[in-house]
């Protein structure tokens, strides 16, 4: 016998384990799909590509697919990960299925992407619904709008695929345009729309910002499609007068990145001649005064007469953090930039804290590139189209679970806000075993997780699904019950049986029929199954 002395112990390790589920936890994202309708409404809308007698719901494998980017997936192949589960997850279709899924889907992609849409537009009912106070359009108005933020991201293309191109920095691959809905400091985000875009695309082409703009309010629940209580965020890139004029027309509130026009010397002359007493004190992004920071509105010093009536215009200047290498538009050692809105109420400073917090975009296009984005793993553009409609699909999902599951629960507050990696660490690789008890199907949660306690408490939030219309269609034969009981030992013991007969446990005759019966034996004692 040898003494261990490294730091960790020394096992024997096999591939014998049973009934071990993994990704586990990754079933409050099922219960989310079942809860806000999601399940039947991605059945419904993509039921026309479901061929007769065939086994596997389109609708489903759409699902599986998001769900598998969402604990981690990166490839069409990582659904094996799924399929490892089928406890949890059910019947997850093969490689070759979904491929053809996908294919067939692509083959027609304007009309399969404005069904898997239609399906999100009505699953974001829903959950917002069933949000209440805590939904992104709780309350809004005018003064405290719903707000989309528009921004393109670069997606590296590692090989050749369709309309694949070079790009601005030098890079090769694809240039899409994204539009987010901001759930505030409180939460993360979901994403709404996408245009998939080559990569040598303009950064503000007027029309595919229109496209995705469009596309953005239609996933809006209704009332939201017009009108000031929908605030549009975008970068420089929009700020082009057919935009501005386009937002205008629609009635939005908008507030964008903007570039004063005029030659430079005439810019820095122009905002030489703002008295010191017209510059306000900026904000940080806690609301707190910040320090070498000041807004003022300039919309009188500069001719606009070709841009939109009612168009602000408000500059910052700063001193630039230390280390930062200063520009040729700095004036007396001061950052310049601007943006442009038609919001008449409120502090100049919180109009530019609003428009800076448009910052969190890029969180959430961080996050999507965390779930799939990162990666358009497909050879032709409409296929990739059809990926990037699942990597939207995951981050939703994703976005609804945190706001219906993980809200109000002591000692987990920023539980709302974990981005994707936190989520996968903490909750979704909970690991557990599955058992059966009568007519019950039971998931043993590993009680020794950290994280356990809030995976349950997360499972109870989320109401359960209406069982007599909207199975769950990765568990069609009865809902699973996670649980952590009957865990005094090691949570991996297979649970007790009933004996069995065999050829050790005599088999008395019947006294009726003559015939031999299971019996059960208790103690030293031998006495007839009463069953």
């Amino acid at each position: 016998m040898k003494k261990t002395t490294g730091p960790y112990p020394a096992l024997t390790v096999d591939g014998g384990g049973a009934s071990v589920v993994p990704n586990a936890g990754s079933m409050v994202l099922l219960r989310t799909a079942q809860t806000v309708g999601l399940t039947g409404a991605l059945s419904d809308a993509l039921a026309p590509w479901r061929k007769p007698l065939a086994r596997h719901d389109p609708g489903k494998i759409v699902l599986d697919l998001a769900v598998s980017l969402a604990i981690g997936g990166d490839c069409l192949a990582d659904l094996a990960q799924l399929r490892a589960a089928p406890e949890v997850f059910g019947l997850v279709a093969s490689d070759p299925t979904v491929s053809r899924l996908i294919d067939a889907l692509a083959a027609d992609a304007p009309v399969a992407l404005a069904a898997i849409a239609a399906a999100r537009a009505t699953a974001r009912a829903r959950a917002w619904s069933l949000a209440g106070e805590h939904a992104p359009d709780h309350g809004a108005d005018a003064a405290s709008p719903l707000v989309i933020d528009v921004d393109a991201t670069l997606v590296t293309a590692h090989s050749e695929k369709e309309s694949a191109a070079p790009t601005f920095k030098r890079g090769f691959g694809f240039h899409p345009l994204w539009a987010f809905l901001d759930h505030g400091t409180e939460g993360t985000g979901e994403p709404l729309a996408f245009v998939l875009r080559p990569g040598n695309a303009g950064s503000n082409t007027v029309v595919d910002h229109i496209a995705v703009i469009k596309a953005a309010l239609a996933q809006l629940p209704g009332g939201h499609a017009r009108g000031k209580k929908v605030l549009v965020r975008v970068d420089g890139a929009g700020g082009t007068h057919e935009l501005l004029a386009w937002l205008t027309r629609r009635r939005l509130s908008y507030s964008v990145g903007f570039s004063l026009p005029g030659k430079l010397a005439g810019i820095q002359a122009k905002l030489a001649t703002i008295p010191d007493d017209l510059w306000e004190p900026a904000y940080d992004a806690d609301s707190r005064l910040r320090p070498g920071a000041w807004v003022a509105e300039v919309t009188g010093l500069f001719e606009l007469d070709s841009w939109p009536a009612g168009m602000r215009v408000i500059v910052r200047k700063e001193r630039p953090h230390p280390g930062a290498q200063l520009r040729i538009t700095d004036v007396d050692g001061h950052r310049i930039t601007a943006f442009v809105t038609n919001t008449t109420r409120g502090q100049l400073a919180d109009l530019e804290l609003r428009h800076r917090r448009r910052a969190r975009c890029e969180d959430r296009i961080r996050c999507a590139k965390d779930t799939g984005l990162a990666n358009l793993p497909l050879r032709d553009f409409t296929q990739n189209q059809i990926w990037c409609a699942i990597v939207a699909l995951a981050c939703e999902l994703t976005a609804w679970m945190q706001t219906l599951a993980l809200t109000g629960h002591a000692g987990y507050e920023q539980a709302r806000r974990w981005e994707p990696k936190r989520l996968r660490l903490r909750l979704f690789s909970i690991p557990a075993r599955a058992a059966r008890t009568g007519r019950r199907r039971l998931l043993h949660l590993a009680a020794t997780a950290p994280f356990t306690a809030l995976a349950l408490a997360a499972l109870d939030a989320v109401a359960g699904p209406p069982r007599h219309h909207e199975p769950h269609p990765a568990d069609p034969r009865g809902l699973l019950v996670p649980t952590t009981q009957n865990s005094a030992g090691q949570w991996t013991r297979r649970p007790p049986e009933r004996p069995r007969a065999n050829r050790h446990i005599p088999m008395p005759l019947s006294a009726l029929h003559g015939t031999r019966t299971p019996t059960a034996m208790t103690h030293d004692k031998i006495t007839k199954d009463p069953g």
